[in-house]
This record gives C-alpha cells, sequence and structure tokens, in this order.
C-alpha cells in the first residue's frame, strides 16, 4: 500500500472511532437543564446574543447539520456548515448563506455548544455538546412528534401484520397523552 493509500485509510479509521465515540457520549444523555439557558440571550465576548429557540424549523436544521458535522476529525468550516444545511433544509425556508451560517455559528459558540479550534477558521463541537444537540433533536423528532401526531386519534385502526414493541410503547404513551388532555380539557 502506497504512503498515500495508508494515510487515507488511518484517517477514515480515526473518523470512524471519533464517530463511534460520538455516538457513544449522545447515548449517555445530557445532565444539563437546557430549557432553562437554551432560549436566553447569552454573550460572546462583549458581544450580545440572541438565544436558541428549538420550535423554529431554522435552528432545527442547524442542530441537525451541527450534529452531522461534529464528527469531522479536522474540524468544519463555515462554508462547510453553510453548504451541510442548505442540503438538508426544507425547501420552505429561504436560502442558506455564509452570514447565516456564521450568526447560527456565533449563537451556538455563546451557549458552548460549538468551539472555535485556535486562532483558525475551524469549528469542533464538544463530546458535552454532542450529547446535548443529540437529546434536543433525537426527543423532538423521534419521540415527542410521533406521539403529539397521534394524540388527536383516539382509535387507530387495525394493527399493522408487522407491529414491534417499540410501536406498542408509543401506542401506550399516545392513548395516555389523549386521555391527559382529555383530564385538563384541552382535547381536540
Amino acid at each position: 500500500m502506497r504512503k498515500t493509500e495508508a494515510e487515507a485509510l488511518e484517517n477514515i479509521q480515526r473518523a470512524i472511532r471519533e464517530y463511534v465515540h460520538a455516538a457513544a457520549k449522545i447515548s449517555r444523555g445530557a445532565k444539563v437543564r437546557v430549557s432553562d439557558w437554551l432560549p436566553r440571550p447569552s454573550c460572546l465576548g462583549k458581544t450580545k446574543i440572541g438565544g436558541i429557540d428549538i420550535n423554529k424549523p431554522r435552528t432545527r436544521t442547524v442542530l441537525n447539520a451541527v450534529l452531522s458535522l461534529a464528527c469531522a476529525p479536522r474540524g468544519f468550516t463555515v462554508g462547510e456548515f453553510a453548504a451541510t444545511v442548505q442540503s438538508i433544509r426544507d425547501a420552505a425556508l429561504p436560502q442558506y448563506d455564509a452570514r447565516r451560517a456564521a450568526y447560527d455559528l456565533k449563537k451556538l459558540r455563546a451557549k458552548n455548544l460549538l468551539t472555535k479550534l485556535g486562532h483558525s477558521r475551524l469549528y469542533s463541537v464538544p463530546s458535552e455538546a454532542i450529547r446535548i444537540i443529540g437529546a434536543l433533536v433525537i426527543l423532538r423528532e423521534k419521540v415527542l412528534r410521533p406521539i403529539l401526531a397521534g394524540v388527536g386519534k383516539r382509535k387507530t385502526g387495525r394493527k399493522p401484520l408487522n407491529w414491534s414493541s417499540i410501536d406498542q410503547h408509543y401506542e401506550t404513551i399516545r392513548q395516555d397523552m389523549f386521555t391527559l388532555f382529555e383530564d385538563l380539557r384541552i382535547a381536540a
């Protein structure tokens, strides 16, 4: 094997190790109370920066992009970040350019969810931030969204043939949420 092939293989192996390490960090969960400090304004140096609202589609897309770039072995630039957001954004969202990317990265840096590598133009995601962002994205997209989508319906019809234990857990939570909403008198 030539030296460049060996270096490329070594870089790929290092990237895979870092990805596995980051995925393991996500599974451990974050112990920070995110709901208290994430939406509040913060400062980066002397500059006051707005909070992060997870309910906005652009913010959710930005967090997904940060997670996808978190395992970049050398970090990532504003341009790479903007290109990633552009590729995964919803078509209804406006164009995402480097100016918006720089502002969003600045907001994440103010919340310590992102760090700048030395005096370079590269950014990286700390381990604790990977856990926090992963928990936010996974909870919203994989847990809350499916549950809330079915809360307004009392009956779902016949069970599919490939009904799994996870489907049963979702159904139980959905029925309990429906009952809770009825008790609170907010049911549709």
